[in-house]
């Protein structure tokens, strides 16, 4: 539970569970981004829960649930779309009012989670294919928004790639750019940990450290691995306003950039519009994913495709969640951080 800044645990009552819903223990629970700035920072969408990544057995069901039984292994989706309004008829899913509305019980970092009849009755509760573990179910929902933000600017085979950010999700971009056929691809950040990991998981891809390089240094660089072009793409992997400056003067003319990193509340920015509008770039924001790109990421798991799961570093029990945060928000030495129970 957040309580001014501060995860604590407490001892609550299990939920009752009615006749359409499911009671599912947590196994593994996954700690996003956006967890950490709930807890350390500005967090500017309605969610407040933390933890939204979670995985788990069925423990127990409501007598009117027949496509589940207990001991279930499961992936539980907390937002989940009505997929007939609006915004669902465009495609916009993670716009819809009850996909923002929708959440589990009491969140994803609870030893035992309650799925409401909604998220059950759109799709939300997923069986796992018996080949994927739950540290690797863990990731599904982080890789599922990386899939929606790629396919959202439409990268095609041999685009070069500039990616702001070298935490979980930014290496996850990097590893889905990579499969789906980027030439190049630029990885940029001020940790040299996550630089040097990223090399690890792939040696082609050129890392840049920012924090020790100034920006015409940086521009340069940029433009000499890149292409005289800059990039086709850019991911803003990061909630840093200076990354997304940044990707503004390297995108090519015409070329696409992804605003997936979380901004802060209230974030204000000084841009030059001419700019935006004289290289005619294309600034597509990128918020959670849906069940369709769920369900192509755990087929991508289940036919080991892609292994993601080298991207978890570290492993805390349920009691210390408050240091899994810190741990991750210090960033240190950790990538991806998963909070077990049961």
């Amino acid at each position: 539970m957040l309580v001014k800044n501060k995860v604590e645990l407490r001892n609550i009552d299990l939920p009752k569970v009615g006749k359409n819903e499911v009671l599912v223990r947590m196994r593994a629970c996954g700690i996003c981004g956006s967890d950490l700035e709930k807890v350390f920072g500005k967090y500017g969408m309605k969610s407040s829960r933390i933890g939204h990544e979670p995985a788990g057995e069925i423990v127990k069901l409501g007598s009117n649930i027949k496509d589940f039984k207990k001991g279930d292994r499961v992936f539980v989706h907390h937002h989940v779309p009505c997929y007939s309004c609006h915004f669902c008829y465009n495609d916009d899913f993670t716009m819809c009012e009850k996909y923002q509305k929708s959440n589990i019980d009491p969140c994803g970092l609870s030893e035992f989670i309650l799925v409401p009849h909604w998220n059950l009755s759109k799709g939300g509760l997923i069986r796992l294919p018996d080949n994927i573990n739950f540290d690797q179910a863990a990731l599904i929902e982080p890789i599922a928004c990386c899939l929606r933000s790629l396919d959202k600017i439409k990268l095609k085979k041999a685009s070069t790639v500039a990616i702001y950010g070298a935490g979980p999700t930014g290496l996850m971009h990097m590893i889905l750019a990579r499969f789906f056929g980027a030439s190049k691809i630029l990885l940029i950040d001020v940790n040299n940990f996550r630089l040097e990991f990223a090399k690890k998981i792939d040696q082609h891809v050129e890392v840049m450290n920012v924090a020790i390089m100034k920006e015409d240094e940086f521009k340069r660089k940029s433009i000499k691995f890149l292409g005289n072009n800059g990039s086709d793409v850019s991911v803003v992997s990061t909630s840093n306003i200076n990354a997304f400056i940044q990707s503004l003067s390297i995108t090519r003319r015409g070329g696409t950039i992804s605003l997936f990193g979380v901004p802060p509340k209230d974030t204000e920015v000084n841009i030059d519009l001419n700019l935006i509008y004289s290289k005619e770039l294309k600034i597509l924001p990128s918020y959670a994913a849906s069940e369709k790109e769920i369900h192509q990421t755990i087929g991508l798991m289940e036919a080991k495709i892609i292994n993601f799961e080298p991207l978890i570093t570290h492993r805390f029990p349920l009691q210390d969640s408050h240091k899994a945060l810190l741990h991750a928000h210090q960033a240190k030495d950790s990538m991806k951080i998963i909070i077990t129970a049961g």
